[in-house]
Order: C-alpha cells, then structure tokens, then sequence
C-alpha cells in the first residue's frame, strides 16, 4: 500500500498546473512538476506531520480539479456506466472522486526519500492519448514501475489511469464496482461509496 499511494500522489502531482500559456509535453510535464510537489513535502512540515487539513487543502486546490475523475469513474463502471441515468453518473463521479482523494490522502505521509525516474516520451503532434513510463526508487528496496495513462483535454493533460507493476487503480475498481451493481444496482454502488467515505472520514485524525 506504502508504494501505491506514493504512486498515486506522483500522479497527482504531473497534472497540477493545467493552466499554461501552452500545453506542456506530458512526460515533461510528468517530471517538473512532481519535483516541485515532492519539494514542497520536503518543506511542509505540516505535510509531513499529516495534518489532514493541510493535506485536503492541497489536494482539492492543486491536484483534484486537474484530474479525470469523470473518465475514471466511467472507466472503473465499464459497461455498468451505461445503465445509470444523468443523475447516477454524477453521484457515482462525486463518491469515486472522494474516495480516491480520501484513500491517497495518506500518501503525503508515506514519503520517506523516494526518487522519481521518467522515461523519455516520443510524443507525434496528433497524439491525445499517451502512457507515460517512470519508476519509483526506494532506499533499500526495488523500483516500484508506474505508469500513467494521459488524455490530452482543452486545458492540458490529465491523468485517468494509473498501473503500478502493471496492475491499473481503474481495472482494480471495476470488478468491485461490477460486483457491488450486481448485488445492490447502481444506487447500492453509490449507498456503498458513500459509506466507504463517511468510514474514511470518521478514522481521519483531528489535528
């Protein structure tokens, strides 16, 4: 778990600045940015504490509004998403979004000194959906693979899948999402993330 949300807020962090005079390249995007991010942990002192507030104020501010959260969530539902009306969708969105942000929260509180590697990425001018290759390095243990599936959006690239030692967070939801819509439908899906999140937020410590 240590490796995967360590993962997850190295994804999170290539797609903070989506606001640029142009569209940055992805794997040099990839790179910057999550020097930057991983200096400001470095410096953070409440970040590293884990003050959760702090955290959220990070994450919802610098890294949830540049994320795919609509294109996860269809994803992980696979061929589920069709049967939710306009509604569902939207509640399904907010749920899955607030329980990866939640979950990954802890992430800010797992670094301990790991290095990112990127490789290099041969992007061609028509090209809007990219995977983009790093490994993880950790003292004392072996690389950790991640890579980040990208879609290219008005506003820059965004992250909407991410595999780590090839397993994918999104393949990895969809069979308990399929498994949750067969006991309970889509609103049992949606009863079932929202109690996932009220849990998540009951165990966050006050600080």
């Amino acid at each position: 778990m240590k490796n995967a949300v360590f993962a997850f807020l190295a994804a999170c962090a290539l797609v903070a600045p989506a606001a640029m005079a142009q569209i940055t390249p992805p794997d040099v995007l990839a790179k910057s940015v999550t020097d930057e991010v991983l200096a400001l942990i470095r410096a953070d002192k409440e970040l590293q504490a884990g003050n959760p507030k702090r955290i959220a104020e990070l994450i919802e501010t610098k890294i949830a509004p540049h994320f795919s959260f609509t294109l996860m969530t269809q994803l992980a539902m696979g061929r589920n998403w069709n049967q939710a009306n306009a509604q569902q969708k939207k509640a399904l969105t907010a749920e899955f979004r607030a329980l990866l942000v939640r979950t990954y929260t802890t992430a800010f509180t797992q670094y301990s000194n790991q290095t990112i590697e990127y490789r290099a990425l041969k992007l061609a001018p028509a090209d809007t959906d990219v995977i983009v290759r790093s490994q993880i390095r950790q003292p004392g243990g072996p690389p950790v693979s991640v890579d980040y599936r990208m879609d290219k959006s008005d506003t820059g690239w965004k992250v909407y899948d991410v595999r780590i030692e090839g397993i994918s967070l999104v393949e990895n939801y969809r069979n308990t999402f399929n498994s949750e819509v067969q006991k309970g439908g889509i609103d049992g899906l949606i009863k079932s993330l929202a109690e996932k999140n009220k849990a998540l937020l009951a165990q966050a410590p006050a600080k």
